[in-house]
């Protein structure tokens, strides 16, 4: 197996990214994710750039890490003073991580007209740069910065930027396509004609790939460049960075290890929850649609599907989720099979059957709901509860008698605007409360919990974590019908409940309800 090193550029280009920004405590999370994960290197930031990269890098270099290098990064000396006279050099030495990336120009339009040097002055810039960190113990990775753009524009540049950075003794050369814009083919054959050029002479220096999204090939263009030759791969775990992302390495490295047969540092069976721990920590979603790590990775919804995955799991699905730490999920819908509706309630239906008429009347009901606009493959709790009501198995921990909302606008300075009343029943005993909210289904959601909290003081555990309205049909305008799916968690869960109706309080109660009524089902809503 061909073995390949790992740098995770998160918390450097990876904070360039629109609307992400790390505190230091956040960074200090990330490298303990990534160190857990197994990365080779973890590209932490500039450290005279600003403050807080300074902060980090003095915080980090107590750090105690099991697999990673801490890499700091910066770019070659200034073009009219030695690099030890630079002071964004001295920063990176004062960063005291064991790697350092130095970043040179790769493209003459650059030189020219962005550097505003002589071609030479900028071979020079590098050499000295390279070579005065060598000299300091430091293992330097250098990034080729707009590669592929200067060796389309002169081939013999970009080669003599490569050559005059290994004989300064750069330990790995890093091609980097900054624009984004490189098309797969016209990438494998530069790599490949780059790693020809330099067999003779430094067969022994590494190359690197490190690509961006601005073409939608970063992925593409990285696993070709490994083909080609590379053995160093850069990216962000979760893909984001300047303007359109990085290579996003929770997609590059299960495809390298499960389908290229190629070798790295890095526990798999990780992949999702470090990528979903990094997600909590930027503040950002994963789209579930994303491959391997998101929810729909392996999210199965048409009945044929469903069927296919039970009796044979690569029928419909490319590795096993759990070679990379995710989960099969079934999605129910209008399109679902009894099959795929038989493995969905199977945890709590455990003896019912494909033949049990209760089977068909749960299709027939969904189906109906569904049509109604119901959406059940992102309410799996409303699914649950629908279920255990046609089979028998759910008892309603309450009923909701009577509820009356009422608004005021404007409201008075710093005062909440709506007062919500309501009446519920347990057991024969009623309670009526009443409770003020910033709008009418925040009144309702406090005068709910309000009430049932005298007969289930379990509930104060539960909050609600997400809202979404969805408008179903936009040309009824004011009278459309809407869908909303309340989030909700009680600190060890999480689930999921929906409402539909032309009333968007009415919706949004249903939604309550439920969510409530599922935290009541568990054993930890029992009452007291």
């Amino acid at each position: 197996m061909k073995s390949l090193s790992v740098l995770d550029s998160t918390l450097r280009d990876g904070a360039q990214g629109v609307d992400v920004s790390f505190s230091v405590n956040d960074k200090l999370a990330i490298v303990a994710a990534l160190d857990a994960f197994g990365v080779s290197y973890i590209e932490a930031g500039n450290p005279a750039s600003n403050p807080k990269d300074l902060a980090f890098f003095e915080r980090a270099a107590s750090l105690t890490l099991r697999h990673a290098k801490l890499v700091a990064f910066g770019s070659t000396r200034r073009h009219d003073m030695t690099a030890e006279q630079d002071s964004n050099v001295a920063a990176l030495l004062a960063a005291h991580t064991p790697t350092v990336a130095i970043f040179g120009k790769a493209w003459e339009l650059h030189v020219t007209d962005i550097l505003r040097v002589s071609r030479e002055d900028n071979l020079a810039m590098i050499a000295d740069t390279v070579a005065y960190l060598r000299a300091q113990e430091r293992e330097v990775i250098f990034d080729a910065e707009h590669y592929f753009d200067g060796y389309l524009a002169n081939p013999d540049y970009a080669l003599a930027v490569l050559k005059t950075a290994a004989a300064a003794g750069a330990d790995i050369l890093c091609l980097c396509d900054t624009n984004g814009g490189t098309l797969p083919l016209n990438l494998y054959r530069i790599v490949d004609e780059t790693q020809n050029a330099l067999r003779s002479e430094y067969p022994q220096v590494p190359l690197g790939i490190h690509t961006h999204n601005d073409g939608g090939c970063a992925v593409a263009n990285t696993l070709l460049a490994v083909e080609a030759g590379a053995t160093h791969v850069q990216g962000t775990f979760i893909g984001f960075g300047e303007r359109c992302g990085n290579a996003d390495l929770s997609s590059v490295l299960p495809s390298l290890a499960l389908k290229g047969g190629y070798a790295m540092n890095g526990d798999l069976a990780q992949l999702t929850a470090t990528a979903q721990a990094i997600a909590e920590i930027a503040n950002v979603q994963l789209s579930p649609g994303k491959p391997y790590v998101g929810r729909g990775a392996f999210s199965h919804k048409a009945g044929m599907h469903i069927d296919g995955v039970l009796k044979n799991r690569l029928s419909f699905e490319h590795v096993d989720p759990a070679s990379v730490g995710n989960e099969r999920h079934f999605l129910m819908s209008e399109v679902a099979g009894r099959g795929s509706v038989l493995e969905k309630i199977r945890p709590y239906a455990p003896d019912l059957t494909r033949d049990d008429p209760r089977l068909a009347s749960i299709i027939t009901r969904l189906k109906e709901l569904e049509h109604d606009g119901y959406q059940f493959e992102a309410a799996d709790a409303s699914f649950e509860l629908l279920t255990r009501r046609i089979l028998g198995t759910y008892t309603p921990h309450f009923s909701l008698i009577w509820y009356k909302t009422m608004g005021e606008f404007p409201a008075p300075a710093g005062e909440l605007q709506a007062t919500a009343t309501i009446k519920i029943e347990v057991d024969g005993t009623s309670e009526t409360t009443a409770a003020m909210g910033k709008g009418p289904v925040n009144a309702l959601d406090n005068a709910l919990r309000k009430a049932l909290c005298v007969f289930y003081p379990h509930l104060s555990e539960m909050q609600l974590s997400d809202y979404k309205v969805r408008v179903l049909n936009q040309k009824a305008a004011t009278e459309a019908t809407v869908r909303v799916l309340i989030e909700s968690t009680d600190k060890t869960d999480t689930w999921t409940t929906i409402g539909v109706s032309d009333d968007m309080i009415e919706a949004s109660l249903e939604a309550l309800v439920d969510s409530i009524e599922y935290m009541l089902s568990k054993e930890r809503g029992t009452r007291q």
